[in-house]
């Protein structure tokens, strides 16, 4: 256990960085915007992971593997996202019950479901993710903080190719004959 009496920086303060010069306002937005989509990414991260571990039937394989890829896709946006709030004089939001409280979406309940059902699941929350980093696409655009706009729209393209992606999965279109499905 740490013999730290006293925190050196509390989470919600911001502190103006000398060598990025957003001044302390602009940077006290972008990082409640860049910890918001923290924990959205988190909050999908551990859904997807879910997923990941429950996917059967015939095309488990590939789900399984894609989910692996997205979870590890997620991971690495929330790192990005911890180290430009954290770069800008904050302090990146950690901690599972934290990751909820403070996310914009709602993950599923613990229970698991068939993969349909779970990969709907899945689709409703990149959907919410992509407006979400699109709003704060902006918000760091408005604000002339141009390196923390093109770091998001990198983290909102991947968002964007895994829900198409999952789009293309839910689709009922199907190489299985009729006669298989029966």
């Amino acid at each position: 256990m740490s013999t730290q009496k006293q925190a050196r920086q509390r989470y919600g303060d911001v502190h103006e960085s000398e060598a990025l010069r957003v001044p302390e306002e602009k940077a006290e937005q972008l990082v409640d915007a860049l910890n918001s989509d923290l924990a959205a990414t988190y909050v999908l991260y551990h859904q997807v992971k879910k997923h990941h571990w429950l996917v059967e039937g015939a095309e488990f394989l590939g789900i399984h593997e894609y989910l692996g890829e997205v979870a590890g896709d997620l991971e690495e946006g929330a790192d990005v996202l911890a180290e430009r709030a954290q770069a800008l004089g904050g302090v990146p939001l950690s901690g599972g019950a934290n990751y909820e409280e403070h996310a914009p979406v709602t993950p599923e309940d613990a229970d698991a479901y068939d993969i349909r059902t779970s990969l709907e699941h899945d689709l409703e929350m990149f959907g919410d993710i992509t407006e979400q980093l699109r709003e704060h696409i902006q918000l760091a655009n408005n604000l002339g903080d141009y390196n923390t706009e093109e770091q998001l729209r990198d983290i909102l393209e991947d968002v964007e190719e895994h829900g198409h992606h999952l789009e293309h999965y839910l689709e009922d279109d199907t190489l299985v004959t009729s006669e298989t499905l029966e």
